[in-house]
């Protein structure tokens, strides 16, 4: 059913989820499906995860909300935890991934005004996604998102992904700029995973200027690549992290992550939210981290991930229409030679949820602790929907 009371953001939608246990969800009709999507990377421990169904249950029966003008236990150690994890020194809470994101474009505008640039700027990737507010829409480098919201939002200069000499060419000519903002890996765009010397290139030209490095590892944080966050994979800090998606299993969260040199740009006033960190939000974020780091899913991911790939390479090896698999963790994506956005249907006949991202990838985001057994129906149902299609 698709109610008439709802604008039509979303399409004809055909599946109807009811319920949800582990890997698996079930449709009003009762049909079971392997969940290889996770709502986007979201739900990383999978559906109805005891731990963070008690931490919400618990929180709940105490106090749900109350307001950023008043001190929130929950808020305070999720931010603790946070730090401990990333390296960083400040967060703040949002709701979302697109809020996470206009927080650290606010930084990198304030962190310009420090050095009395009139007109900051902030290099961003072609084919990247950083939401849907006017800011993150001017920041994300797809036209199709942007067509009809225009005038968009100036102080954006657009770089080719894994690029960096057009980084160089365009800090030759261009005085105003204050940061660079990244995907570690371009989820929307197609999982387009850049050389292993991308990011600390970047890093490295950021020192140089003296500018900001905002990563934007919305959905290749949490664990979901095999780290708890993606560039702890190659030895480096970034200026401001960004995150929201896997970070309370699917209760609204973002959070901005600030180090050293924009920690304490914000001050009262400068910045907030009605919502942003309340009690209950940061309860179910508490017990998802904490899950993660105790049971280790991040290298869970980077097992299972590699077993994916390896396994979708062997059973593909003679398919002509497969063009590459590439990923990291359990954030993988299969190209094909073709538009594949039929395979959604396909995939859910056969019982499986995937989705496909820039006309001709299949994205798979399983959850973290999916089941030996699971990655092997996954394996073997995708194979079939892929030499089907």
């Amino acid at each position: 059913m698709t109610s008439s009371a709802l604008m039509n953001n979303y399409g004809t939608r055909k599946l109807t989820l009811c319920k949800g246990e582990g890997s698996w969800v079930w449709d009003d009709l009762g049909k079971r499906y392997l969940d290889a999507l996770s709502g986007i990377a979201v739900c990383g421990l999978g559906h109805a995860h005891s731990a963070v169904t008690e931490a919400i249950s618990t929180q709940a029966a105490s106090i749900i909300h109350c307001s950023n003008l008043y001190n929130i236990q929950t808020q305070e150690r999720l931010a603790e935890k946070l730090r401990a994890i990333s390296g960083m020194e400040k967060l703040f809470f949002s709701n979302s991934g697109a809020e996470a994101n206009e927080a650290a474009i606010k930084l990198a505008r304030l962190f310009g005004s420090g050095k009395n640039i009139s007109a900051p700027t902030i290099i961003v990737m072609e084919n990247s996604f950083h939401g849907r507010t006017l800011a993150t829409l001017s920041a994300t480098g797809s036209k199709s998102y942007q067509t009809g919201f225009g005038p968009l939002l100036e102080g954006f200069i657009r770089a080719p992904y894994n690029n960096i000499d057009a980084i160089n060419a365009i800090a030759k000519n261009n005085k105003n700029i204050v940061a660079i903002l990244v995907e570690p890996i371009q989820g929307e765009g197609g999982v387009i995973v850049p050389d292993a010397d991308y990011l600390p290139q970047i890093r490295q030209i950021c020192d140089e200027h003296d500018w900001l490095m905002i990563v934007d590892e919305i959905q290749a944080g949490n664990g979901r690549t095999g780290s708890y966050f993606n560039y702890q994979q190659y030895n480096l800090l970034p200026d401001i992290v960004t995150t929201a998606k896997g970070l309370a299993n699917g209760v609204p969260i973002g959070a901005c992550l600030a180090g050293k040199k924009a920690a304490d740009l914000m001050h009262p006033g400068s910045h907030g939210s009605t919502f942003g960190g309340n009690p209950l939000a940061c309860a179910a974020a508490l017990a998802t981290v904490e899950t993660i780091i105790n049971e280790e899913l991040c290298s869970r991911a980077k097992e299972q991930g590699n077993y994916i790939k390896e396994q979708l390479q062997h059973k593909l090896l003679n398919c002509s229409k497969l063009i590459d698999i590439r990923g990291q963790g359990l954030m993988i994506g299969v190209q094909l030679d073709f538009p594949c956005k039929d395979l959604v249907d396909s995939a859910a006949e056969q019982g499986l949820l995937i989705n496909v991202t820039a006309g001709s990838v299949i994205r798979l985001l399983p959850p973290l602790n999916i089941t030996n057994e699971q990655t092997e129906l996954l394996v073997n149902i995708l194979t079939d929907v892929i030499e089907q299609g």
